[in-house]
């Protein structure tokens, strides 16, 4: 009995350790829903990043590094658009293609979300943010690192 007690707290343990990637994070970019739904994330924690896409019979995963200098022109772009200052808009959006951007540190720290829309006059802003999330994603996900299919 105290066997099978012991391997129950080691799976649950293995189990909740596996959820660490999705919930300790710095940094989180992720876009999901459609018509034809679609789950894609980018994580970024100190100097690591983890990406992963789903949907549209694509599968892929990869772990990375991120530099000091592409954490910077997050920072840069989160700053010079007044990331906390972006205000979402209340409108009930169905079948709409959401980014969700989390910050969990400095200055910036904060969470805005697309899936009701953005209010028109920081829509600029908030495109050039996640312009700037996006064209590190390209970078980092066209490199050759280890894919999962």
């Amino acid at each position: 009995m105290k066997k099978l007690f012991a391997l129950f707290i080691v799976l649950v343990l293995a189990a909740c350790n596996s959820q660490k990637k999705y919930s300790d994070f710095d940094y989180s970019f992720e876009k999901s829903g459609g018509i034809k739904p679609a789950y894609e994330n980018f994580l970024i924690k100190g100097n690591n990043g983890y990406y992963s896409l789903e949907g549209n019979g694509k599968n892929i995963k990869k772990d990375f590094k991120v530099s000091d200098e592409e954490i910077a022109s997050l920072e840069k772009a989160l700053t010079e658009n007044r990331f906390r200052r972006i205000h979402e808009d209340y409108k009930k959006m169905y079948d709409h293609i959401s980014v969700n951007i989390k910050v969990k540190k400095g200055n910036n720290s904060g969470n805005k979300s697309d899936a009701s829309l953005i209010m028109k006059n920081d829509q600029q802003r908030w495109n050039a943010i996640v312009k700037t999330f996006q064209t590190l994603i390209d970078a980092k996900v066209n490199e050759n690192t280890e894919t999962h299919q």
